[in-house]
């Protein structure tokens, strides 16, 4: 989702939010596993939509109402930096590479939405293979909400009428699920209504109309004795007048990720309680900041019911990402008018550099990082790193070179760097050519970091799982060299635990965002080889799926075509390709 970077005004895109002068954001996603999925047959196209009836209140009155609101920050916005490169002219030759590689990008898109439109209209997802649709978050239509930037961004009009007709028939004040996620329905709905608002320069007014409606019904998640939000919310039990409260074990990202949209929806309505309730969770997390195992940074989980944070499991990986990732875009969404994200984000950047981020040893003796994860042994005070990437850890490039340049830190510069080119080496290095879900490298010895080929063999033996078919009498080299044979381990990593894509798009978004920023082509290139790998492996028929294993040389087609496909992953491949002011840094934030 975009939305405006604000210097005076704010924009937001179901990838971006506008501010008038920063105009676009886009939001991780995470792949939780969430209520258990509904499968459904083919859906039948409607017809054209009539004007929709009175929508019914969404929750009764609240058990803990608020008394006093925190305000919305207001006021002449701060002189925020440029980010976006000043990009010279291309020659005739670049420019016709940069149209075409466009062309495809586009092409795939119309071919999955074109899929989605036939097998699974105004469902959450489409079926790629067998076709139909999944019901996964609400039951409303999340690909079609999802979507509406990237339909919108790509000049796809038609289509984008014909979603905004299926938009004006969407109630959203009774889900088909009994339980919904608040993160996975706040990202794909709120911010696909604020991103296509904000995109489409508000001639929608549908669109806010609709964030406003999700956005009232989401509020009810937050009345609990905390304010602290019911993460997978049970929404029917508040309108039967029961009780509710926040979970003692509720995942942080699934608590701090929700900002950017309720702040947006704050801006573009006046409504000051979407902005108090996710600026409560702001001074939770900001006053445990240095209480926690790792002071600095914030556990995998949280007891949200009573606002502490004893887990010990530190990443910037699944279930924690998107908490730091928001927090230098909810300062440039603010317009620099809080100085409380910048003051949380500089103080997580110190125990990331120390404890996660890492450089792994590479037959190539690439100059890169990788973030992975740690746990805090409390009693041993020891701490423990798990040297584990992660697909969805890719968003780090792209964070840390936006703080670099709105904070003025830029010797980070050179870190965003070394993240970004740490994905891109792990694209390169596979089967396929394309990034698996989870895995493991070894972590240098020294600055040098020259390879070892039996450090990485013995390394990989002494670590293996493997319990069966080792053959005897092997020393821990050779173990290694059986095992990554049979386990077919490119050279540099340690093990794959998960071998998926699932179409994800943290990789290409710090990409596109690096590229952005530097206007270095080999990032254009770095990109192309990623969609052509992708798409060579993922297409089918219908659509594209996400694939079993990117180290098998003809991987197997999951079936699964989650929102964000069509939402982040082909706009920002897209994008990189689109002309330089199309979503510019410096009117967006991503």
């Amino acid at each position: 989702m975009f939305l405006p970077r604000r210097k005076s005004t704010v924009l937001a895109l179901a990838c971006c939010f506008y501010t008038p002068s920063l105009g676009s954001q886009e939001f991780a996603r995470q792949s939780q596993s969430q209520t258990p999925v509904q499968d459904h047959g083919a859906a039948e196209l409607a017809p054209p939509s009539q004007p929709a009836p009175p929508r019914p209140k969404a929750h009764s009155s609240e058990h803990y109402p608020v008394k006093s609101l925190i305000p919305l920050p207001k006021g002449t916005s701060a002189r925020l930096p440029n980010i976006q490169h000043a990009f010279g002219t291309e020659t005739q030759g670049e420019r016709e590479e940069r149209e075409e590689r466009l062309a495809a990008v586009k092409k795939s898109f119309v071919h999955s939405w074109q899929g989605y439109k036939s097998h699974a209209w105004k469902q959450d997802e489409l079926v790629p293979i067998k076709g139909g649709f999944v019901t996964t978050f609400g039951g409303w239509g999340a690909t079609l909400v999802d979507s509406l930037d990237t339909l919108w961004m790509m000049g796809l009009k038609d289509d984008f009428e014909d979603a905004i007709q299926a938009v004006n028939e969407m109630d959203f004040s009774t889900p088909k699920l009994e339980e919904i996620n608040v993160f996975e329905t706040t990202i794909r709905y709120l911010g696909g209504f604020l991103g296509a608002y904000d995109l489409s320069g508000g001639q929608y007014p549908i669109l806010l109309s609709k964030a406003k409606e999700i956005g009232d019904f989401l509020y009810g998640a937050f009345d609990t004795p905390n304010r602290m939000p019911v993460t997978r919310w049970r929404w029917e039990e508040p309108r039967k007048g029961l009780k509710q409260e926040a979970f003692p074990n509720a995942l942080v990202a699934e608590v701090g990720s929700l900002t950017l949209e309720f702040t947006r929806l704050a801006q573009l309505t006046d409504d000051g309680k979407f902005y108090d309730a996710v600026q409560r969770i702001t001074d939770v997390l900001d006053d445990n900041q240095n209480r926690t195992a790792l002071p600095g940074l914030w556990p995998v989980i949280m007891d949200a019911q009573h606002g502490q944070f004893a887990d010990v499991g530190f990443t910037l990986g699944g279930m924690a990402d998107s908490t730091y990732e928001y927090l230098p875009k909810q300062y440039l969404l603010l317009g620099g008018l809080s100085q409380q994200y910048k003051k949380m984000y500089e103080a997580t950047l110190a125990p990331i550099m120390k404890h996660i981020f890492f450089r792994p040893m590479t037959p190539d003796n690439a100059d890169i990082l990788i973030s992975s994860g740690v746990r805090v042994n409390r009693n041993a005070q020891v701490i423990v790193p798990n040297f584990e990437g992660q697909h969805l850890g890719c968003f780090t490039g792209g964070m840390v070179g936006i703080g670099a340049k709105i904070f003025d830190r830029p010797d980070d510069l050179k870190m965003a760097r070394r993240l970004v080119d740490g994905c891109i080496w792990v694209y390169n290095h596979t089967q396929t050519g394309i990034m698996p879900e989870i895995f493991n490298m070894i972590p240098c010895q020294d600055e040098e970091c020259k390879w070892d080929e039996d450090r990485w063999l013995k390394f990989v033996g002494i670590k293996s799982r493997r319990i069966e078919g080792i053959p005897e009498g092997l020393s821990d080299v050779e173990k290694g060299r059986w095992v990554a044979g049979e386990d077919q381990l490119p050279r540099g990593f340690s093990s794959i635990k998960d071998r998926r894509y699932i179409l994800r798009p943290e990789a290409i978004e710090s990409v596109f965002i690096f590229y952005r920023m530097t206007g270095e082509k080999k990032y254009q290139d770095a990109a192309w080889r990623m969609f052509t790998a992708i798409e060579n492996y993922t297409r089918t028929d219908i659509a594209n799926s996400a694939i079993d294993d990117v180290t098998a040389a003809t991987p197997r087609k999951d079936d699964r075509m989650e929102s964000f496909w069509l939402a982040e992953t082909l706009k920002y491949f897209y994008a990189i390709f689109a002309d330089p002011e199309i979503l510019s840094l410096d009117d967006y934030v991503l």
